[in-house]
């Protein structure tokens, strides 16, 4: 994990195959994250249709079941100039700038998923998307700006 990377800690009752196809399966990614075409084959190109400009995708890594790695590529709506202090994926040196991804599923004992999901790159105002209970999320971008939202592993489920 890199100094402004995100990792983000779950247990989940589900079993991997459910989490898997939630990060695979466009229309259950869809649901919980944004719309997309992703196929998890490496070498894939993909996109997140977001209002202002897409976010342009690469899997690096596919293991069904286990790792799910992509690349991510934000870049700034047109007429936008990067602002490090408002756009976390931007750098001021230039007008787009590549993070990673990574899924890692793990089969619990009792048949669930330990989900573990690092953002490497994220930079230095991160705005993670994140559950709360019981789940260790690690911000390792230092900044007082951050912030911590308490849905994403039961918006994966409901998804899938």
């Amino acid at each position: 994990m890199t100094a402004d990377s995100i990792e983000f800690e779950c247990e989940l009752p589900d079993p991997p195959e459910k989490v898997w196809r939630a990060l695979t399966v466009p229309d259950l990614l869809a649901a919980w994250m944004m719309p997309n075409n992703i196929k998890p084959e490496i070498g894939s190109r993909f996109a997140f249709a977001k209002a202002d400009a897409p976010i342009e995708c690469e899997i690096l890594d596919a293991k069904p079941e286990r790792l799910l790695r992509y690349s991510w590529r934000e870049r700034p709506a047109p007429g936008n100039a990067a602002d490090p202090l408002t756009s976390p994926l931007d750098s001021p040196m230039d007008s787009l700038m590549d993070s990673i991804v990574t899924f890692t599923l793990d089969r619990t004992v009792s048949g669930g998923t330990h989900l573990r999901i690092v953002h490497d790159g994220f930079a230095r105002v991160a705005t993670p998307a994140v559950a709360g209970a019981g789940c260790r999320l690690s911000l390792n971008a230092h900044s007082p700006r951050q912030t911590i939202a308490a849905n994403t592993p039961r918006l994966i489920l409901r998804a899938a």
